[in-house]
């Protein structure tokens, strides 16, 4: 697609199906609420409860367990893939033949190669295909773009990243089979894209390092609990992700930009602008929260500051004006490349090159 002013919106209300009822859902329900100009028409489930459940939270006209039935409606403007890892590649091929505009959960495929048909899928059909990754939608780490592009830091030369909670909400989290691994493949998909946009896009990995092991959970996964993984670039400069599934106390999302005149840090679970002490509990405090009682910092508008309302709002924007997104399928097949990489150097113990 090719920019066009806003006097040229095709569509003055995008009508949007959300394919998945869950944790990642509701994100996106949270996001979209605060976005004008869409509607979500139908979601789908595959149990009707779960389906039921999230559509008379948010109102959402008709609730569905029949897929096909979903993407062959002619009235939807665009398809919202919230669905566990195993099902990104099918659902995404049936809306490329049936020619539909999507935007997929990160990450995009549980391989490389599954990322790869995916974008040759959407490529060969034409259509709109987005890519939800929420760390590069983040105000925070958005703000720290703009400083970078204005030169406040001079040169990046180094980029440090951690994500980390004490485990998945969700069972099929512990299957690598269904997932496509552990805390590398849940939350290093976020670390690579934001030194990808720290750095620019143009600026390639080389070649890649990590080390991965299961410390506290091997009761529950024969994947890797935490994960270190260092990204070399073309040139010269690096970018390190530390994963964890093993961290107490809450959702931990940090970021430090360090270049030749300067550096950014963004720490938006923990800075938080409130903290309460409470003997009887607060309730829900922030993603992965594990006590609601003593001193906690709760973390007010989740969706704002994780990134899906932007992203969100980015995506609807698009189909109404449009616009190439800014994150797309080919985005995640490279996120997706350079895990896979990963993981060849957590078993062979070597620097590992990236071959695009």
């Amino acid at each position: 697609m090719n920019e066009q002013g806003d006097d040229e919106m095709k569509n003055d209300t995008v009508q949007i199906a959300m394919l998945g009822s869950g944790f990642v859902a509701e994100f996106y329900m949270q996001g979209l609420d605060n976005v004008n100009h869409q509607q979500v028409a139908v979601n789908y489930s595959r149990t009707a409860a779960r389906a039921e459940k999230l559509g008379h939270k948010w109102a959402i006209p008709e609730p569905s367990t029949d897929l096909e039935a979903v993407i062959e409606r002619d009235d939807i403007d665009l398809y919202l893939i919230a669905l566990p890892n195993f099902l990104h590649e099918e659902v995404a091929i049936m809306l490329a033949a049936a020619g539909k505009a999507m935007v997929c959960t990160k990450p995009l495929a549980r391989t490389a190669q599954e990322a790869k048909r995916m974008l040759e899928a959407v490529e060969q059909a034409g259509v709109f295909n987005g890519y939800a990754e929420t760390e590069v939608f983040s105000p925070a780490v958005v703000k720290a773009r703009e400083q970078i592009e204005a030169g406040a830091i001079g040169e990046v030369l180094w980029v440090r990243s951690r994500e980390a909670h004490g485990g998945p909400h969700a069972d099929h989290f512990w299957d690598p089979d269904l997932t496509g691994g552990g805390a590398l493949n849940d939350m290093g998909c976020h670390c690579i894209e934001a030194a990808r946009y720290f750095f620019g896009k143009g600026n390639k990995v080389k070649r890649v390092m990590a080390w991965g092991a299961t410390l506290s959970h091997a009761d529950r996964t024969s994947a890797e609990d935490n994960a270190l993984m260092i990204m070399e670039f073309d040139n010269g400069c690096v970018a390190h992700a530390e994963l964890s599934w093993s961290a107490r106390g809450g959702l931990d999302l940090r970021n430090e930009v360090h270049g030749s005149e300067g550096c950014i840090f963004t720490d938006v679970t923990r800075s938080t602008p409130i903290t309460t002490f409470s003997l009887h509990g607060t309730g829900y405090l922030v993603e992965k929260a594990e006590v609601d009682t003593g001193w906690t910092v709760p973390l007010p508008e989740e969706a704002f500051v994780y990134g899906y309302q932007a992203e969100m709002k980015h995506f609807v924007e698009c189909i109404r004006t449009g616009q190439n997104p800014r994150e797309d399928f080919h985005d995640g097949w490279v996120v997706n490349l350079l895990m896979e990489a990963a993981y060849k150097s957590m078993r062979e113990g070597v620097w590992v090159s990236v071959d695009y």
